[in-house]
């Protein structure tokens, strides 16, 4: 049998059998390594590979940076923000979802920490106001793919670790976007409080907006010393996520002493739990990548898409199209190690700008966060919700489409993301 066909067919076959996708990953490829008599010590080399790597340092630092900043209340305070400054427009839950979620992206890098941290405070909220839950779950969810499209982002961290290409620029490059879309969903959300007259909270005074804004300026500050320390070349990203994770740390046992030493061993368990998992499945993904490249398959399949079609609309609707289908099956980071050397070889092919080919498979992949049968983000709000995923999915579709027309605008006008990396860090498109 082809080892290719071999690789791919029993991994999705594992995938159909509900095994672990890491597991599915690691027994695929090592029936292509037994098959090509290669040396078995190819799977721990290739696994420690996949890992070594000082970017991706910066991993487990935002994860830790997640955990700090939902056990110390933080997530209340930006709850509180975004209420006073858009709760009292008609739909108000659904647009402090929304907003606060843009807020907590600053923070945390992940979309699922998003969707388990907020959603665990809104959807409750939302449906004793009287929300439909197929509305509280599709918003929550929606919203929280901001987690890895507004910087910092975990996915950004790793991409741009793997392609070897600025991962400042490509946190710049998500802001846009990520406004873009949570204007979009909020748009969304408006139209749907109208159609079927959900509530709204009683206007604010600017003094109380000024006050409860002015309590919650330190974490929101988080953001700026990440991304300026990055842009003025002060640290790495890397280090820039072990000064937040210290921020973090004087903002909640310091600052706000919400949490205390002794809930210290909780949060950095839930930490190394939570990243565990993930780094297992980047390693996992590590052989699976590193085969594919030894079976030259991104020749292969980059010759046959350029085939079909070598222009530029045409390339980047391939890629898009591949990355909506193996989002639904994959998680972002293991289809972004798998199919790496694909996405590179494509895009010098059809000489696409990477940090803008970055950006693009980035924003796709993140819909796959609420597609079934994967959709982590998707999974979580409908357990929270109490809802079966099928009708969670239904709900959120519109924005969904919503945020794909917003990445195809990115294609056809390519200045619309790039114009802010361009003019803070020009030396990355040099």
């Amino acid at each position: 049998m082809n080892p290719l066909v071999l690789l791919l067919g029993s991994f999705f076959l594992l995938l159909i059998l509900r095994v672990p996708i890491a597991f599915g990953m690691a027994i695929s490829s090592l029936l292509v390594i037994i098959q090509l008599d290669l040396p078995l010590m190819s799977i721990v080399n290739q696994m420690f590979a996949g890992i070594n790597s000082f970017p991706l340092l910066a991993v487990p630092f935002f994860m830790l940076l997640g955990q700090v900043m939902n056990g110390g209340g933080i997530t209340d305070r930006l709850v509180n923000v975004s209420n006073v400054w858009v709760g009292h427009i008609r739909g108000g839950l659904g647009h402090v979802n929304v907003m606060v979620s843009m807020l907590f992206a600053g923070l945390s890098g992940s979309g699922a920490a998003d969707t388990a941290g907020i959603g665990s405070m809104m959807i409750p909220t939302m449906n004793r106001s009287g929300f439909d839950k197929p509305f509280s779950v599709a918003i929550t969810a929606a919203s929280s793919t901001l987690g890895v499209i507004i910087p910092p982002s975990i996915m950004m961290v790793l991409y741009g670790a793997l392609a070897q290409i600025s991962i400042g620029a490509l946190f710049w490059a998500g802001v846009i976007p990520g406004i873009l879309i949570g204007v979009a969903q909020m748009f969304y959300c408006y139209y749907r409080a109208r159609k079927y007259n959900y509530p709204r909270a009683p206007k604010v005074t600017w003094g109380e907006r000024i006050t409860v804004t002015a309590k919650a300026v330190p974490p929101l500050l988080l953001p700026l010393i990440i991304l300026g320390g990055i842009t003025a070349g002060i640290y790495t990203a890397t280090e820039a996520a072990a000064i937040a994770v210290a921020y973090g740390f004087v903002l909640v046992l310091v600052f706000y002493k919400d949490v205390g030493i002794k809930q210290l061993p909780k949060v950095f368990a839930n930490a190394c739990v939570g990243y565990a998992l993930p780094m297992f499945c980047v390693s996992a993904a590590g052989i699976m990548g590193w085969i594919i490249s030894y079976l030259d398959a991104p020749t292969i399949i980059s010759e046959w898409i350029l085939g079909i079609t070598t222009s530029y609309f045409g390339v980047y609707s391939m890629i898009i199209l591949a990355m909506l289908v193996m989002g639904t099956f994959l998680s972002p980071i293991a289809t972004i190690i798998i199919f790496m050397p694909i996405i590179q070889a494509l895009g010098e092919a059809a000489s696409l700008n990477p940090i803008h080919l970055g950006l693009i498979v980035n924003l796709t992949l993140a819909l796959g966060m609420v597609t079934p049968p994967y959709g982590i983000c998707l999974l979580i709000g409908s357990q929270i919700g109490e809802i079966s995923a099928p009708r969670a999915f239904i709900a959120i579709l519109p924005m969904f489409l919503l945020a794909l027309a917003i990445i195809v605008a990115g294609v056809i006008w390519p200045d619309l993301f790039l114009f802010l990396p361009k003019m803070i860090m020009p030396g990355s498109f040099a």
